[in-house]
């Protein structure tokens, strides 16, 4: 079985981080929501656990970290084109987030953008020509 990943995030207001989700691609597994939480499925293995705060609070004793003033994690999700970047960047500015909060990357062969969504998380998306990253060698291909 290939593993999975879930990402829980601290959300001030379920409904609207849940419509903001589906607005930019993820589909909400019912299975896994209620009042306090919405699964939001972006592939098979790609999961954000939307988690109102105090159901947050329940699986950590640290304060919440306030995601617009302060950095807290980076998510970064693969794309499968330069389009598809531009296209999912532009879906979450037209849905209430913020396009492009860090700096556009463009290495030719890797190309990315950023979005923030309401609460203030920071969602890169990442298109890269693997083969064309390897050919230009291995410092190129950590960039």
């Amino acid at each position: 079985m290939a593993k999975m990943i879930f990402v829980n995030l601290p959300v001030s207001d379920l409904a609207r981080a849940t419509a903001f989700y589906e607005a930019v691609g993820a589909w909400k597994n019912e299975q896994f929501c209620d009042g306090t939480a919405s699964c939001m499925v972006f592939s098979e293995t790609i999961h954000a656990m939307l988690l109102t705060h105090d159901k947050f609070r329940q699986f950590s004793p640290k304060k919440i970290a306030d995601a617009k003033t302060s950095s807290e994690v980076l998510i970064c999700l693969s794309a499968d084109s330069r389009d598809e970047v531009d296209g999912i960047v532009g879906k979450a500015g037209a849905a209430g987030g913020s396009a492009d909060p860090c700096p556009r990357q463009d290495y030719g062969f890797m190309y990315g953008r950023s979005f923030e969504d309401p609460d203030g998380h920071i969602w890169e998306v990442m298109w890269m020509d693997v083969e064309a990253a390897m050919a230009a060698g291995p410092e190129m291909a950590e960039a």
